[in-house]
């Protein structure tokens, strides 16, 4: 699913063709579910013959800031949406049968701006946003960065990374395993499974290392690669194919596909990638430079006893789990900040 580079990369394609430009006007295409809060029409109506003045991200959210006055948009890609401009490339996704192609308009459209270039009144730039498993959410609101989902999130690891104290200060009054902690959009907004994974690599931390069992250089090491990671794949603009070449990332990919990785340590010994379940979700490590450490508190009553502050996103959405949807599905509506309810049950009087 699109990440927080992927996500930065569609903020900067309205920054790059839309900035100081008017939306002349808007196609939309009814759908309930994406369009959360308003309708498709609302959302028309509110936006068209407005400049865009910016474009910005933040964590797994990008919104757009127009001119004058009325709610502007915050966008969600879900698992599958995605940005497109007409007569440009489209990031391709690492992984997913339903990354966008080239077809225009795109299959499972849900809006198309056109903007205006310069005076003439023919002539526009097309941006849609698509998304074929209608995860994504599309909203209106008035202050971005002041209302939710956007104000219910933690802190952003390429624009508001905690200090080392204050990040330090956070893991150790949560027991869950640190993976579960990372992919949490309330402490770290943005960071998603394949950037969890490559974090903990380059950090030499086992994904169920439980969180306040790090030791003092863990923790060094995952604050500054929490930041480093994100910052690196932003700087390349979410094409994988600039991703380091010592990154995990580049061998993560081959599960249940006999695959044989050609993966190296850096003493140049084949590394052994292995694969688990945490959280509900599936996480790759290299056994060699990933290793559990015996928790140093088992015995400490007040860690018995501490509360489990994070929300476990992936493993709420895998207990509530809903008809059709996939695990992976429900993981990422709960990632969202949607509450899945269970039913009750009827009793008879």
């Amino acid at each position: 699913m699109p990440e927080l580079p992927e996500v930065e990369h569609a903020a900067a394609l309205i920054r790059e063709h839309a900035v100081g430009k008017l939306i002349h006007h808007v196609d939309t295409f009814d759908d309930s579910l994406v369009f959360s809060g308003s309708t498709h029409q609302e959302f028309a109506r509110e936006i068209t013959g407005r400049i865009v003045d910016d474009a910005a991200r933040y964590g797994k959210y990008f919104y757009i800031q127009l001119q004058g006055n009325g709610r502007m948009p915050v966008l969600h890609f879900g698992m599958t949406g995605a940005l497109q401009v007409r007569g440009h490339a489209t990031v391709k996704y690492k992984v997913g049968a339903t990354s966008p192609s080239d077809v225009w308009p795109p299959r499972y459209v849900k809006f198309i701006l056109y903007i205006q270039n310069g005076n003439s009144a023919t002539y526009f730039t097309e941006i849609a946003f698509s998304d074929a498993r209608r995860l994504g959410r599309i909203r209106l609101v008035v202050s971005p960065l002041n209302e939710p989902p956007i104000s219910e999130l933690g802190f952003d690891p390429v624009l508001s990374m905690p200090s080392l104290e204050d990040f330090h200060a956070s893991l150790s009054k949560r027991t869950c395993p640190i993976k579960a902690l990372l992919l949490d959009q309330a402490f770290s907004a943005g960071v998603g499974n394949y950037l969890a994974d490559e974090i903990l690599y380059q950090a030499h931390v086992h994904p169920e290392q439980r969180c306040n069992t790090l030791d003092r250089d863990q923790v060094i090491a995952l604050h500054h690669h929490v930041a480093d990671v994100c910052r690196i794949t932003v700087q390349a603009n979410a094409d994988n194919s600039k991703y380091p070449e010592h990154w995990l990332f580049k061998h993560r990919w081959g599960k249940g596909k006999n695959v044989k990785t050609t993966m190296t340590l850096p003493s140049g010994e084949p590394a052994t990638i292995k694969w688990i379940t945490v959280g509900g979700r599936t996480s790759a490590y290299v056994a060699e430079v990933q290793k559990r450490l015996p928790s140093s508190k088992g015995n400490d009553p007040n860690a018995a006893a501490a509360s489990d502050t994070v929300a476990d996103h992936d493993g709420v959405a895998q207990r509530k789990s809903r008809g059709r949807q996939s695990r992976r599905a429900d993981d990422d509506i709960v990632e969202q900040g949607y509450t899945v309810r269970p039913k009750r049950r009827r009793t008879n009087a």
